[in-house]
């Protein structure tokens, strides 16, 4: 389980050695953390300790993922150890960084981890009280050593050869105006990778912007995905892990990550796709 309500925190919090991070995201988040957090609750910044940025975003994407090594620093700094219970929450039903903060402590190797359904907003309605108080964090002096990605990762040129593999799916969480090119606000060039199926993060949530039951989700990625492998992009790396946190909540969690993404293969001269015209690939 991945997946948590605001009230189920409320008993976890109960647990020793747990950490709150607040991983909202945005150019303001910082100062909207320091108004309002989770009581006790760490600032994780997807832009310095979430991700490794290139001067180039050809290499990598806008978000490539820091040296394992790295994060290892990072929950280190953070007071973090293996032992930890980690609980994520963000303002974009999972989709800004809680889920990418998930995503990597899972490669990491990390047990512990949860996201709350419905991100800060949730826990507003449920009646958490919360601070503008910084908590002072204490190191883990001895370090979280991880050596290598767990979770499957794929590179620019494993996404262009099982675009054209019957055996892979690869699978485009971006928002649909932006799959078939109608126009692109963040990226250079509109469109999408040739193959490439659409299925919008936002269709893992319901009408309240929780995410779909276990079940509701293995109904749906099971149809669509059968027997096949499944790569998962967006635009950057990140809200393609809020897919990757459905799919693991419907038990299909040897998914893998394309770091990359669109903003990758965009500036590498890849092969483009426009229009709408083959409904096959567009699933809402």
């Amino acid at each position: 389980m991945g997946i948590i309500s605001a009230q189920q925190l409320r008993t976890i919090v109960q647990l020793e050695d747990v950490v709150i991070a607040d991983a909202r995201g945005g150019s303001d988040a910082l100062e909207r953390y320091k108004m309002a957090h989770l009581p006790g609750a760490l600032f994780v910044d997807l832009e310095t300790e979430l991700s490794a940025k290139s001067e180039n975003a050809a290499d990598g994407g806008r978000h490539p993922l820091p040296s394992p090594e790295k994060f290892g620093e990072t929950l280190s700094a953070k007071g973090i150890t293996s032992a930890s219970t980690v609980v994520i929450y963000d303002d974009k039903n999972g989709a800004n960084a809680a889920a990418r903060f998930w995503w990597m402590l899972k490669a990491a190797g990390h047990e512990k981890v949860f996201v709350v359904n419905g991100g800060f907003s949730a826990l507003l309605d449920a009646g958490f009280e919360m601070t503008s108080d910084i908590p002072v964090i204490q190191p883990f002096p001895n370090g979280y050593l991880i050596e290598a990605w767990k979770l499957p990762i794929v590179k620019l040129d494993d996404v262009a050869r099982a675009a054209d593999d019957k055996d892979y799916l690869v699978i485009d969480v971006r928002e649909n105006y932006r799959y078939i090119g109608q126009s692109e606000p963040i990226d250079l060039i509109a469109g999408h990778i040739p193959g490439a199926v659409n299925i919008p993060y936002t269709s893992n949530l319901n009408e309240k912007g929780e995410f779909l039951s276990s079940s509701e989700l293995a109904d749906k990625y099971n149809q669509i995905g059968g027997e096949r492998k499944l790569i998962v992009h967006c635009g950057s790396g990140v809200t393609a892990c809020h897919t990757l946190l459905a799919l693991s909540e419907a038990g299909i969690p040897q998914a893998s990550l394309y770091v990359g993404s669109w903003s990758e293969w965009s500036r590498n001269d890849k092969a483009i796709e426009t229009g709408d015209d083959d409904q096959a690939k567009i699933i809402m």
